[in-house]
């Protein structure tokens, strides 16, 4: 989408975007912060905690993933930021506001500070595009000038320009996410919230989403925080990750070092469909233990931020030869994220190697005929 599909009006409201500092940070909208969060649920089959302990900022005008396995806490946590779920323990504050204290018209005011983005689009049939963007606004009372003209501006913002009386029956699955976008976009929020806002779409629509979503970010500044259990779309899109598991915090960085040197069991689960498998070859030979002295050692091993290993050095780490069985190399935010198999010489010492290089990990052996 060019940039002069962006209204001025739109342009002049949009919030202001990453601060330089976290003093800084506090005063700018868009900026949230979760302090010793936990939320438990009760029932009479017993206890639940799906969120332990979560204390982590999220800067303005930054795109912030989250992702986990199934039943990891995603949308727990992410219902907290607008107050649909109230945390049990911990406090979540919203430009520096802890929202656990506002009464009714505070909370009205925060959502819709505060947009959301659907996984099932939540369209109404029965109305037009426009009427579904405009829902916010008729609640709240606008008058119908200016609904149309906001409706206008969102509905070209998001590629949707001439759409506003054609019906959803009529839109593609795209088209009803990038209803679904505008209308969280109708208030003019400063917090852009994604629950699975691409697991219903195709890999091509999703891109097109993700451009847009990035295209908004950039244009107006909005932090946007979005759950996903697609590491693909958290490569694709975002500053920063959080990988959770079990309601815990498992990991938390930037996408290039999460993603290049995942330090948690969770994390590299998560990443398996991104990573090449081994040759088919190999993998039927692969055996979980050595069983003769002869055996050879396979090793993985991730890097990210630098060149690939060195294989000379490798090998004098491992105090014996090194095969390079595959490799694969991706750049994320500007940094070099790959992982490198390799076959080590009978004999050799695969733990002199990964007491050096510590991503390594031993994931087979085969025979040394192999």
């Amino acid at each position: 989408m060019s940039a002069g599909v962006l209204s001025p009006d739109i342009t002049r409201l949009a919030p202001v975007a990453a601060a330089a500092g976290v003093d800084a940070v506090k005063a700018k909208p868009g900026h949230l912060r979760f302090e010793a969060l936990g939320k438990i649920y009760h029932s009479r089959m017993g206890n639940v905690e799906a969120l332990k302990d979560i204390s982590l900022d999220i800067a303005p005008g930054e795109i912030y993933g989250i992702i986990g396995r199934s039943g990891a806490g995603k949308s727990s946590l992410l219902r907290t930021i607008n107050r649909l779920e109230v945390p049990t323990t911990g406090r979540v504050l919203v430009d520096g506001d802890d929202i656990a204290r506002l009464d009714e018209v505070g909370l009205v005011t925060l959502r819709r500070r505060v947009g959301m983005i659907f996984q099932h689009f939540n369209l109404l049939s029965a109305r037009t595009v426009r009427e579904n963007v405009a829902l916010p606004l008729i609640v709240a009372g606008v008058a119908k000038g200016e609904i149309r003209r906001r409706t206008d501006e969102v509905l070209a913002l998001v590629g949707l320009s001439g759409k506003g009386d054609t019906y959803p029956s009529r839109l593609s699955g795209g088209q009803k996410q990038r209803v679904g976008v505008a209308r969280a976009l109708i208030s003019r929020p400063e917090i852009l919230l994604c629950d699975e806002a691409t697991s219903a779409l195709d890999p091509e629509t999703t891109l097109s989403i993700l451009e847009l979503l990035r295209d908004i970010n950039r244009k107006l500044g909005l932090t946007i925080v979005l759950i996903t259990h697609e590491m693909s779309v958290i490569r694709e899109i975002c500053n920063r990750v959080l990988v959770l598991e079990g309601g815990a915090v498992a990991e938390e960085g930037p996408v290039w070092k999460v993603f290049g040197t995942p330090r948690h069991d969770a994390t590299r689960a998560l990443l398996a469909p991104l990573q090449r498998e081994l040759p088919p070859e190999l993998t039927v030979k692969l055996r979980s233990d050595a069983r003769n002295p002869r055996d050879r050692a396979v090793i993985g091993i991730s890097y990210a931020g630098a060149a690939s290993p060195d294989l000379q050095a490798l090998a004098g780490a491992a105090k014996g030869a090194v095969e390079l069985l595959s490799a694969s190399v991706d750049r994320i935010q500007g940094h070099a994220v790959g992982r490198i198999v390799l076959a080590l010489a009978p004999g050799a010492k695969p733990a002199a190697l990964i007491a050096q290089h510590p991503s390594a990990k031993v994931i087979g052996y085969v025979s040394a005929d192999d």
